[in-house]
């Protein structure tokens, strides 16, 4: 290996180690969840009124946030990026629906950066990009960048915001 290619090595080594974190919620930021409504007849609808997300198979059904396949993919470029969603507790299928989903849209760019889990305060990182303050989002040790807010209200917003202050 020569010099140059070694030291490339190491500074490509030493940029990956610098990188900050960003955790990217799925359900109202990456996921539209609303989206998977139409999808489903009156009868299921009905039947979960009030526990929408316990429906089997609704986490298969939903598409993408507008600019969010394209905002996360940027992100994997500046920074270390993995999803940390929480997936119900009495809906087995929506933990294998969320792997398939992230998949389909994502590909490669969040290949095994999927993280579930009901304590998101749990996590290190430097921004979490969440629309609640539940799971451990309110307590979060990095900047909540709080979706779907005044603030925050699409991922233009947000994707601006990190721009000018990461300085990319």
């Amino acid at each position: 290996m020569s010099h140059g290619h070694a030291l490339i090595v190491a500074i490509t080594s030493i940029w990956n180690f610098m990188k900050k974190i960003v955790y990217v919620d799925m359900d109202n930021v990456l996921v539209d969840f609303q989206s998977a409504f139409p999808k489903l007849s009156k009868k299921v609808l009905n039947e979960y009124e009030n526990n929408k997300d316990n429906i089997p198979g609704i986490f298969a059904l939903m598409e993408p946030m507008p600019s969010a396949i394209e905002s996360f993919i940027e992100l994997t470029k500046h920074f270390e990026t993995y999803i940390l969603s929480t997936a119900p507790w009495n809906n087995s299928s929506a933990w294998s629906d969320k792997l398939l989903w992230v998949k389909k849209y994502l590909g490669e760019h969040a290949l095994k950066r999927l993280i579930l889990t009901h304590h998101k305060n749990l996590n290190m990182g430097d921004y979490l990009i969440d629309d609640r303050l539940k799971r451990g989002a309110d307590s979060f040790a990095g900047e909540h960048i709080h979706f779907r807010t005044e603030k925050f209200p699409d991922w233009p917003s947000v994707m601006k915001y990190l721009r000018s202050k990461e300085h990319l």
